[in-house]
């Protein structure tokens, strides 16, 4: 199941405490959305990453402390945005939903 646990991604080997973690799961309906892209923008719009979703929807950033917008791309859908804030020790997980 490419690592995933319930609740989202596996974090073994991930030293929580040093990372602002952003990561969840992309869903349409209740059904996952594989090979979709998530993009990590800064608080001003700017492009920082971009990751595709596993097979299981899921998606991870390390990102910088602060304030994100994360822009989900699939097939057939409207780009969708998401507010998020990272912060050093703290996984934000965050479910889209198309």
């Amino acid at each position: 199941m490419c690592g995933a646990v319930k609740g989202g991604l596996s974090l073994d080997g991930v030293d929580v405490a040093k990372e602002a973690i952003i990561q969840g799961q992309v869903l349409r309906g209740d059904v996952p959305v594989g090979n979709a892209y998530v993009r990590l923008l800064d608080k001003s719009g700017e492009f920082t990453a971009e990751v595709p979703t596993s097979a299981s929807g899921h998606f991870r950033f390390f990102a910088g402390p602060g304030d994100w917008t994360l822009r989900t791309l699939a097939p057939q859908t409207d780009p969708v945005d998401n507010a998020v804030t990272a912060a050093k020790g703290v996984v934000a997980e965050v479910e889209v939903v198309l």
